[in-house]
Formats: C-alpha cells, sequence, structure tokens
C-alpha cells in the first residue's frame, strides 16, 4: 500500500535512534512533516542531519526536552506545534531483579513511559478533535501481554499504555481520532543491539549466537526466531498513522513476531 501523509505534522517522542527513529524516517519519506524529539538539543540536531541525509526531500524539525518532566514536555510542544499524528515512542528499561527494584525505578518507568504520553495525549487530542482527524500512537510491547521476570516495572508501563490508550480511544470516539497501541516484539534497537554486542564479548561468542540462544531460552515462543528490524515496527506505524487506517481504534496492535501466546 502506497502511504500518504502528505499535509499532516507528526511528533515523534524518542526519535533520535531506535524504533523512534525510523518511525521518524518512515513518516518523513511518506509525506508527513516530522518533530524529531530527543533530551538534548545537541542529539536532536545530529538526529534530523541523520535523517535528512537519509529523507533529502524530508522536513524534520528539532524539538527537544524531556519527555519525563511538565518542563520538558512543554518544550517539546512548543517546538512540534499543532500536530496531526502523535506517536508517543520514548521509553526507558533496564533490566533488574524483581526484589531489587527500587522505589524511584518504579517511579521512573511510570514518569518515563506512561505519564509522558498522557501529558502530550492530553495537550495535543483536542486540537485534533477541532479539526475533525488525528491519529494518536502509544507504542507498548509485547511485555505488556507477557510481563518479563528481568524486569517487571518495564512490563507494568507498557500494560499501563494499553488501558491509557483504549480510555483516550473512548474519550475521542466519533471524532475522527484515532488512538491505539502498538505491541512491537524484541527489536533490534541501538540499546538493544549494544547490550547484544557486550554480551558477546562478556562471553567471548558472536553476536549471532546470543541472539539464537535469546529466542531458545528467553523468547522460545517467537515465531520468527529473530530480532524484529526497527523499519519493521516503522512500516506498521506508518499504516496505522495513514488515512485509510480510520477503521482502527482503540487496539492493541501487535508486531511482536509472534511472541505472544494468543491469536488475539
Amino acid at each position: 500500500m502506497q502511504i500518504d501523509l502528505t499535509g499532516l505534522r507528526a511528533l515523534v517522542t524518542g526519535s533520535t535512534a531506535g524504533i523512534g527513529a525510523a518511525v521518524a524516517e518512515r513518516l518523513a519519506a511518506s509525506g508527513a512533516e516530522v518533530a524529531v524529539n530527543g533530551r538534548t538539543a545537541g542529539r536532536v540536531a545530529a538526529a534530523v542531519e541523520a535523517l535528512r541525509a537519509k529523507v533529502p526531500a524530508g522536513r524534520f524539525h528539532p524539538a527537544p526536552g524531556d519527555v519525563a518532566t511538565a518542563a520538558g514536555a512543554e518544550a517539546i510542544l512548543a517546538a512540534a506545534g499543532a500536530v496531526d499524528i502523535l506517536v508517543n515512542n520514548a521509553a526507558w528499561f533496564e533490566p533488574k531483579p524483581a526484589f531489587e527494584i527500587p522505589d524511584e525505578d518504579w517511579r521512573k518507568a511510570f514518569e518515563v513511559n506512561v505519564l509522558s504520553a498522557i501529558r502530550l495525549t492530553r495537550a495535543l487530542a483536542p486540537g485534533m478533535r477541532e479539526k475533525g482527524f488525528g491519529r494518536i500512537l502509544f507504542m507498548a510491547s509485547e511485555s505488556a501481554l507477557q510481563v518479563p521476570t528481568e524486569m517487571i516495572h518495564y512490563g507494568m508501563s507498557k500494560t499501563a499504555l494499553l488501558s491509557v490508550a483504549r480510555g483516550f480511544a473512548q474519550a475521542l470516539e466519533r471524532t475522527g481520532v484515532t488512538v491505539n497501541a502498538v505491541l512491537p516484539g524484541p527489536t533490534l534497537s541501538e540499546g538493544v543491539g549494544a547490550f547484544v554486542d557486550k554480551l558477546a564479548a562478556d562471553q567471548g561468542t558472536t553476536p549471532a549466537a546470543i541472539e539464537t540462544g535469546f529466542f531458545e531460552r528467553a523468547r522460545p515462543t517467537s515465531l520468527l526466531k529473530r530480532f524484529i528490524d526497527p523499519v519493521e515496527i516503522a512500516n506498521v506505524v506508518a499504516f496505522l498513522c495513514s488515512r485509510e487506517a480510520s477503521a482502527i481504534t482503540g487496539a492493541p496492535v501487535r508486531a511482536d513476531g509472534g511472541v505472544v501466546l494468543s491469536i488475539a
């Protein structure tokens, strides 16, 4: 399907690397103007330069700011302006034994992964409603359904996003604004790639061997048996942001590589 987002403006949080950068690139290649977000102006500027090299005709706007704070959200909103598409992608994760997760980590998981998305949605959805068109996406995870024992605070935050997405979708019924959650499976983002490379070096093996072992032991239900490319997630996001996806709202959309043991 040829996705045409011409005339639309998007804000993608956490879009300086990984899935966020792939989404920003895909939306721009489909014709949307894209506000690029990261915590620092320098990192955002570098990301915008890299994106312009990949999509020369793309229109990118820097929108630096820490989504986890109210002040950061205000700065992002001021830089992004009125948008038609909001992709709440920014997230934080850190593997840690369940009984060693302190209060501050539980708060950080909620503030970065959940509250940030709520703030931006609360600010931008009314404008979309007035225009009679909008697309809001919450980047959840297969971890929302199959909580990882090694980081249950992360799983908690992603499960919360499913409720938040459904609730906002209900609040925006019959407005032309759709709200959905995307559930990626294990994806080879920048952070995951670095983690895999470090494990391989520490264990004296190869990244490919680490990947094989991960899907044999940690995610044995995967049907792909490999890490998902961020571009594959970006393709799903681009469709959900399109005018053609008008009948999809209030839905958890899985792009998990078959990890989740469910047909629903």
